[in-house]
């Protein structure tokens, strides 16, 4: 399913609201975005812009899993299995996302939206940015993009990720923006994997995709997006970029980084631009949730791991909760270790037993209040690297104090059951409710 039949069948359920009155690009679509959050808008008319924009569309796990037709809990399977089992996408040579071929572009025409009033400038915060190496192939991963002029975007790069390299060894490097995509190529596009691995190998063994080749530039990009915007980014020139809003909901401070200028923008004749909310939820599902697959094989070897939350609340970064079969008393703690080895930027992870809903805060605190005791069933590491994103971090080191905390419960208990009462189940059907 592409997105356009995605946003068709949220049609047809009636689940899209569709914005009909004139609104501004300027802060006035994310505000209406940030207020319906979770209800997916589609705005139909916004004033500086012929294209119209959608957004608020997988801001939760359920939307995901309904897009694929699955429950919440086989997502991570999904991406297990995708990651380790990839297959190369079919190369069409007729493409939606080329219907319309513009050569003499101009952003300024683009819905490219302002979110908040201290933002740097009108940022593609939805883009997956697709470069090649010639030793390591294709790259396929999420740079927020700030627009600076009419054909000129400046890009964060996180340092030592893999198209940071690409960056260093070349020098410049052709790119592709690809906006208006499914949620697969999102996902896949969040992933964390070894150099060399085009991530459009796992978007395509989560639900199959074609690519096609970009008119100016040489890469394979997503046949059915909505826009690509082709151009090359430089390393040695440089531009302020920033504030931005991050995941922990905080303005991301202020760096020079490399910009990007613009050769062609290629898009369908009624192309959709996809909205994304920095520091809003679905921008946390679309950054936590690719490291929940992690965390799970690390915890799996070591104890049986049922399910991982990378949840909103820890900014879908900074938190994990982690779902486990209980055996021997030690493997609470064991799930600590290898959860933190599993997403080395968390800092704080909660183990709970398999009878805690892990999606509900409620159970999980309910966890913490009936079962755990902080002298025996918490560890403490001082001083280890954390994230970026933490403001509360050691300023530019970002070293922290990760937690673990232990929310099982004994195997044995001597005193008071640990074990919730259980009501009787019966069949509201028979009742006039």
């Amino acid at each position: 399913m592409t997105l356009r039949e995605y946003l068709h069948q949220l049609d047809q359920q009636r689940e899209i609201i569709h914005i009909k009155e004139p609104v501004s690009k300027t802060y006035d679509a994310a505000a209406i975005l940030k207020k319906l959050e979770p209800r997916p808008v589609l705005f139909e008319n916004i004033i500086e812009s012929q294209f119209r924009v959608a957004g608020n569309l997988f801001c939760s796990k359920d939307s995901f899993a309904r897009y694929f037709g699955i429950n919440k809990t086989e997502i991570i399977p999904g991406l297990s299995q995708a990651i380790q089992n990839r297959t190369m996408p079919v190369v069409v040579h007729d493409a939606p996302c080329q219907e319309v071929v513009e050569m003499h572009p101009d952003l300024d025409e683009l819905p490219i939206l302002r979110h908040c009033k201290l933002d740097g400038g009108n940022y593609i915060s939805s883009g997956i940015t697709i470069a090649r190496h010639p030793r390591y192939g294709q790259n396929v991963d999420f740079h927020r993009a700030m627009q600076i002029s009419r054909n000129k975007l400046v890009l964060r790069v996180v340092c030592s990720r893999h198209f940071d390299r690409f960056l260093q060894e070349l020098g410049q490097v052709d790119i592709a923006i690809c906006i208006g995509n499914p949620p697969n190529v999102l996902a896949a596009a969040a992933t964390s994997v070894e150099i060399g691995v085009d991530e459009m190998a796992i978007a395509n063994s989560l639900q199959p995709v074609t690519v096609v080749r970009a008119q100016t530039v040489d890469l394979l990009v997503p046949a059915e997006a909505e826009f690509i915007l082709e151009g090359t980014i430089y390393n040695d020139r440089r531009h302020a970029e920033g504030p931005f809003v991050d995941l922990t909901e905080t303005y991301d401070v202020i760096r020079n980084e490399p910009v990007f200028e613009l050769k062609a923008i290629t898009h369908r004749k009624d192309a959709i631009w996809q909205a994304l909310l920095p520091g809003a939820l679905e921008h946390k599902l679309l950054m936590g949730m690719p490291r929940e697959p992690t965390i799970y094989s690390k915890v799996n070897q070591v104890v049986q791991c049922v399910d991982v939350n990378v949840n909103p609340g820890g900014c879908s970064w900074l938190h994990a909760i982690v779902k486990i079969r209980k055996i021997a008393e030690e493997d609470g703690m064991k799930a600590i270790e290898a959860a933190m080895d599993g997403h080395r930027s968390c800092k704080h992870v909660y183990i709970v037993d398999e009878d805690i809903d892990i999606y509900n805060p409620i159970e999980v605190e309910w966890a913490m209040a009936t079962r755990f005791q902080a002298h025996r069933d918490m560890v403490i590491y001082p001083d280890q690297p954390g994230s970026s994103l933490d403001p509360s971090s050691e300023a530019n080191t970002y070293n922290t104090t990760k937690v673990g905390f232990d929310l099982t419960k004994p195997l044995y208990s001597s005193g008071k059951s640990f074990e919730r009462a259980a009501f009787p189940e019966i069949d509201l059907k028979k009742f006039e409710l």
